[in-house]
């Protein structure tokens, strides 16, 4: 028995150490300046652009503004403290929060070393370790779903006496909904799982009733500011999405006939998952199905064919263990319909990422740590499988070291280390993460503050530039296409770039090689050059970036007497220099068939 108590404090300590040393490595990784893509295109560029308007407005030019913001108000704070890397330690306390929540369900019910170790699998799971080093919401929406999950086990645990629980629950549902539209899901499937658990084990259809309309109001409260924003401002609450249900609900004229075929493009667009797939990416409809299991198998970060981020096999093999006995069962079988309902409702509503459903990561975490439990009791109380439980923890060990490997793969290419000890500047650590950061350095230098941007083929990564700028949810491709289009002479091309609205154009230059190359024919592409250069003024290029001056903005030099044609001339040679290697880039480009696959920096 002493031996019994030394090994479970040895235990303790060994996962309390790994717990802080990935806290630890990720604390370094987030004291580097923001390089993630959804951070430097929507969730500290919007509170950027709040900041400089002073105050939330409207930004009808970039979809996301109309996302739920409860996460983004506190990089807002975190920007208004001008500290971008503080907004990068809250989503970090988001992780360990959830962790956390995991870390006292699984001890509550089970000891507090299994409780650390279900802590330890969520926290070191690849997407969470990336994710915790981000300025994104996930973690958020995940902290809060749990938080809700949770709640509702403790009302439900004590009888449905003990009503904070039901108002806990349904605030942080609440406060998930008002963090990202993902969060609906969970919504929907807790507030008719309480409605229905409370009908069954109360026997009261009313009361069930009246409790599930309570969650659903506290809920609705406290996400309805975003809501109504959005409603006032484009007659859709949930804008954008169903957009094109909820306008057609608009105009009464139309009918019910528009309606009707709204939701059947819609329809249509859902049965169409299998088809996308295959001709995206060329998958088969047998590997298309099996997504739920190869997702755990087979995830890249930065690659959408393999859902953007990286799991740990044992989340999928570990929970089928979990029912082998009837221990807790209720909170198992919620948590397993929760997880597939979720899963199943992202699947088909939009393209599989894996930070798409991360509100089940928890939960499926929880069962992994049950059926290892499980397992490990079974055999105990066999002796002819004493080596099984010898062998569960041997591959738990495994997976727990694949996930250090993740780590220290993921530490080794940001290196935060020349940056947090001074090797680098903030300049030189942001240049070798993103191409297009000195583009944005010169214009941040030397254009003048009343200088405005149009980013094409940049994702949308507008963060670091200091001046006004717009970009579009093609990255411009339908700008491009328009410009070259509608150009048929120097005072028609003059006319249309009059029109965008800025005065200069903030490109990826082989992007637009590309996309020119397989949109349009040599002899327009020539002919839209000829103009370009007639028309535009390249001020910057360096390998894949350039800058265009379009309306003649950077052109303040005087003129002297008798020297307009040496400048004239200089400025051209200048010009179609730089066309020369654009077309140079285009020329080469032949091979491809396919437009603008890649949109990283």
């Amino acid at each position: 028995m002493i031996r019994i108590k030394w090994n479970k404090k040895t235990i303790t300590s060994l996962l309390c150490v790994t717990i802080l040393g990935f806290v630890f490595a990720e604390a370094l990784l987030n004291l580097t300046p923001p390089i993630s893509r959804d951070a430097l295109i929507h969730h500290l560029a919007i509170p950027k652009l709040w900041l400089a308007h002073g105050g939330i407005c409207d930004i009808p030019w970039v979809r996301f503004s109309y996302y739920p913001a409860n996460i983004d108000m506190l990089y807002l704070v975190c920007l208004w403290l001008e500290s971008h890397i503080a907004a990068k330690f809250v989503h970090l306390a988001f992780g360990i929060g959830t962790a956390f929540l995991v870390y006292l369900y699984l001890k509550k019910k089970f000891g507090t070393n299994w409780g650390l170790i279900g802590g330890l699998i969520f926290f070191s799971t690849p997407v969470i370790v990336r994710l915790s080093t981000t300025v994104y919401v996930d973690l958020g929406m995940a902290f809060f779903t749990t938080g809700s999950i949770l709640a509702f086990f403790r009302w439900r645990e004590g009888e449905y006496r003990d009503t904070k629980w039901l108002v806990l629950s349904a605030i942080s549902m609440g406060l998930a909904v008002g963090s990202k539209y993902n969060a609906l899901i969970a919504w929907f499937f807790l507030n008719l799982a309480l409605v229905f658990c409370y009908s069954r084990d109360r026997r009261s259809g009313f009361s069930a009733l009246k409790y599930g309309a309570l969650f659903f109001l506290i809920a609705l409260s406290i996400a309805s500011p975003w809501f109504i924003r959005n409603y006032a401002l484009t007659g859709n609450p949930i804008y954008p999405l169903h957009d094109g249900f909820v306008q057609a609900l608009h105009h009464s004229g139309e009918g019910k006939s528009a309606i009707a075929g709204i939701v059947g493009k819609s329809s249509t667009a859902s049965r169409n998952v299998f088809q996308k797939r295959n001709l995206v990416y060329g998958e088969s409809f047998l590997q298309t199905i099996l997504i739920p299991v190869r997702i755990f198998f087979q995830g890249k970060d930065g690659s959408p064919r393999y859902f953007d981020g990286v799991l740990n096999p044992l989340l999928i093999i570990m929970p089928i263990f979990a029912f082998l006995n009837k221990e807790y069962v209720r909170d198992k079988v919620f948590l397993a319909l929760f997880s597939g309902f979720f899963f199943l409702v992202a699947y088909f509503s939009e393209a599989i990422r894996i930070r798409y459903i991360l509100p089940i990561i928890p939960c499926i975490t929880i069962l992994t740590v049950t059926g290892i439990r499980s397992i490990a009791l079974s055999a105990g109380e066999k002796p002819g499988l004493r080596y099984v439980g010898l062998v569960v923890f041997a591959v738990t060990a495994i997976a727990i070291a694949f996930n250090v490997i993740y780590l220290k793969d993921y530490f080794g290419s940001i290196q935060p280390l020349k940056y947090v000890l001074n090797q680098e500047t903030r300049d030189e650590f942001l240049t070798r993460h993103l191409g297009s950061y000195p583009a944005m350095q010169y214009i941040n230098n030397n254009l003048p503050d009343n200088a405005s941007c149009f980013l094409m083929f940049l994702g949308g990564r507008g963060y670091y530039l200091n001046r006004a700028y717009r970009h579009e949810s093609s990255s411009g491709m339908n700008t491009l296409s328009k410009m070259v289009n509608s150009s048929k002479s120097t005072a028609e091309l003059r006319e249309f770039l009059g029109g965008m609205g800025t005065t200069h154009i903030l490109m990826r230059t082989d992007l637009v090689a590309k996309y020119l190359h397989n949109k349009f024919s040599e002899e327009e592409i020539r002919c839209f050059m000829n103009l370009v250069s007639e028309s535009c003024k390249q001020v910057y290029k360096d390998k894949r970036y350039a800058v265009w001056d379009i309306q003649g903005f950077s052109n303040t030099a005087r003129l002297e007497k008798g020297g307009w044609l040496r400048s004239f001339l200089l400025r051209t040679w200048k010009q179609q220099n730089g066309l020369g290697e654009l077309c140079t880039c285009i020329k080469q480009s032949r091979w491809l068939s396919l437009p603008i696959m890649n949109m990283n920096s």
